[in-house]
């Protein structure tokens, strides 16, 4: 079934925003939370610092209403900065690897940011996009079905 969730991106406490967000609603986070560290290492990259493995890749937990909120540190070193804009986004998870195509094809129309659908690691097929309207969208069909994002 189709699911919308909401990205938060920190500058470097996510884990401790949503420790005080698990508090605050009663509730667990859905999986461990994954660390950069855990990720294969892109072939051709320096090694990262201890510090950015130690940052947060993805945690996610349930809040009210069948809504998750998900979250990831920026990362600094790599240029990233958390600005009003790019702090929140909107995760859509389509039936179907076409539904995730044609919206992402739709939303992604005048887009000043993209990263193009690709199929992920972590059992996705997985895309971004800032709209015409500065809204970001995220967009996750996930093709390992014992994956929970």
């Amino acid at each position: 079934m189709a699911k919308v969730s909401i990205y938060l991106n920190f500058m470097s406490n996510t884990e401790e925003a949503f420790n005080f967000y698990k508090s605050v609603f009663n509730t667990e986070f859905a999986a461990p939370i994954m660390y950069l560290k855990d990720a294969p290492a892109p072939e051709g990259m320096p090694p990262m610092s201890e510090k950015d493995g130690n940052s947060v890749m993805h945690v996610c937990m349930p809040i009210l209403g069948g809504i998750n909120i998900m979250g990831t540190d920026m990362i600094e070193s790599m240029g990233h900065k958390s600005v009003i804009g790019n702090n929140t986004t909107i995760n859509l998870e389509p039936d179907s690897r076409e539904e995730t195509e044609r919206l992402y094809n739709l939303l992604s129309e005048g887009s000043t940011e993209c990263a193009p659908l690709n199929d992920q690691f972590w059992g996705a097929y997985w895309g971004c996009c800032l709209d015409k309207f500065g809204i970001r969208w995220m967009f996750n069909f996930i093709t390992n079905k014992k994956l929970s994002i």
